[in-house]
């Protein structure tokens, strides 16, 4: 998933998990991937997956526990996904249009049934 975009590798790790924490990918475990599990997912050195939980914890979107693991502090969704501006724009834009369509739709319904 790590790409040579100039990015640090960790910074492209931590938005990836972001994306997944606004999108409830762990919200019913409350508990993000192991070191293991992201360097395997990603590619990357442990390093790398632990400067990304680093980042994730100094955005407030997570708490380490030695031994333990990671976990989402209680309103971590709700932080990822103001935190990516572009992510919510772009999300609102497909709800209005998918809300045009739905109007149009209704519009030429109400049309059939008034016989215009």
């Amino acid at each position: 998933m790590v790409e040579w975009t100039g990015r640090f590798a960790y910074k492209q790790v931590a938005d990836d998990l972001r994306r997944r924490i606004a999108d409830d990918e762990f919200a019913e475990s409350g508990q993000l991937p192991s070191l293991a599990q992201i360097q395997k997912r990603y590619d990357v050195t442990v390093t790398v997956a632990r400067a990304a939980i680093r980042q994730l914890t100094t955005d407030g979107l997570a708490v380490s526990h030695q031994g333990k693991g990671a976990f989402l502090t209680p309103d971590a969704a709700r932080t990822a996904q103001l935190a990516d501006p572009v992510g919510t724009v772009t999300e609102l834009r497909q709800e209005v249009e998918k809300l045009r369509t739905e109007v149009g739709e209704l519009r030429r319904r109400i049309a059939t049934l008034e016989g215009n």
